[in-house]
């Protein structure tokens, strides 16, 4: 390659060549990771149809099955568990106005899920054309709408799993109740639908000054950060208001 910067040494040029092959290496394994998952044999079949509460065309509140998740001609559902109520132990700011500011702060929304639900809401659009994207939460379809409203997310589509079991049978609940933000998803092959893929990496022990980057991917918060001299900081968290 022949790129090179103005006023840039010949010192930061041999490094950057250096740090540009371990780029090329990340970019092959980050490939190689994806073709292994695509190669991934059949997972475990979904152990039952799960009724969920959300909205018909008309905004109207109504029970949703698991299998009519799956829009005709995409097969891939993937599932976020969207923790609210948020972690017992988070006592970052609740929000600063709306219904949902009415709330117990531990009764309110995770402000980290809700910093990649603002990103996610914009891929929606795009991604939609290929895959069916949900969110799920515990809290009751009212606070969950109350919310998104206030939120101002326009494309996402939120559920409520308060009366069914789908958070604990797959990981985004713990044994004593608090909610995980964990992310799963589901493949329909001939009517059938089973669990292709789920980020066990957030129950995966860590490094130091690490979190558990579960779906670090999916963030494009944390990856600008990633970029730049200070990089990612250690001691800071994203919050509902700045």
């Amino acid at each position: 390659m022949n790129v090179r910067f103005p006023g840039e040494s010949t010192e930061y040029r041999l490094a950057r060549d250096r740090l540009l092959q371990r780029e090329i290496d990340l970019r092959r394994a980050m490939e190689a990771v994806a073709a292994a998952r695509r190669d991934l044999p059949p997972g475990g079949l979904v152990p039952e149809d799960y009724v969920f509460q959300g909205t018909n065309a008309n905004g109207a509140p109504t029970d949703v099955r698991l299998s009519e998740l799956f829009a005709p001609g995409k097969d891939s559902l993937v599932i976020y568990n969207f923790m609210f109520p948020r972690d017992p132990g988070d006592e970052r700011p609740g929000p600063a106005s709306g219904q949902t500011a009415r709330l117990p702060r531990e009764e309110g929304p995770c402000p980290s899920c809700v910093a990649l639900l603002d990103q996610l809401d914009g891929a929606v659009e795009h991604v939609s054309q290929h895959l069916n994207l949900v969110v799920v939460a515990k809290s009751p379809l009212p606070r969950v709408l109350a919310f998104s409203a206030e939120r101002g997310w326009r494309r996402l589509r939120l559920l409520s799993s308060a009366d069914n079991t789908y958070n604990r049978d797959y990981f985004g609940e713990t044994a004593e109740g608090s909610q995980r933000p964990m992310l799963n998803v589901c493949h329909r092959d001939d009517g059938a639908i089973r669990h292709f893929w789920g980020s066990e990496l957030l129950y995966a022990p860590t490094d130091p000054h690490q979190d558990p980057r579960h779906v670090g991917t999916l963030e494009p918060v944390w990856n600008l950060l990633d970029l730049t001299r200070e990089g990612r900081p250690i001691h800071w968290d994203e919050q509902l208001h700045y």
